[in-house]
């Protein structure tokens, strides 16, 4: 397992943008995903990437406004959030897969960051 530090949460107006960070010690053989919790709600997924890159999966919540993408050299996964609504506003977590294809069961995940917060104003 490898510890997870996500960054770049804050407070935006609806149709902003955010680009979320997660740095890890070493992750580029694994898939990573980003999670998402609101208040009062369960855990849901957003986001993940296969380890090379090659395949995508995204929440239908998500899909064509958010970005999910990685720098193995760096160790960091990103997240690009764009035209945020603020139904996106929660605790978003960084997850390193236990296999190296992209899955949405939160099962599939290993390690998980501390979360970053992301609150969208109306």
């Amino acid at each position: 397992q490898v510890q997870l530090v996500e960054s770049g949460g804050g407070l935006v107006q609806a149709g902003g943008s955010l680009r979320l960070s997660c740095a890890g010690r070493a992750f580029s053989t694994t898939a990573m995903g980003w999670f998402r919790q609101a208040p009062g709600k369960g855990r849901e997924f957003v986001a993940a990437l296969s380890w090379n890159a090659g395949s995508t999966a995204y929440a239908d919540s998500v899909k064509g406004r958010f970005t999910i993408s990685r720098d193995n050299a760096k160790n960091t996964v990103y997240l690009q959030m764009n035209k945020l609504k603020p139904d996106d506003t929660a605790v978003y977590y960084c997850a390193e897969s236990r296999y190296g294809i992209a899955t949405m069961n939160d099962a599939d995940f290993r390690s998980w960051g501390q979360g970053t917060q992301v609150t969208v104003s109306s």
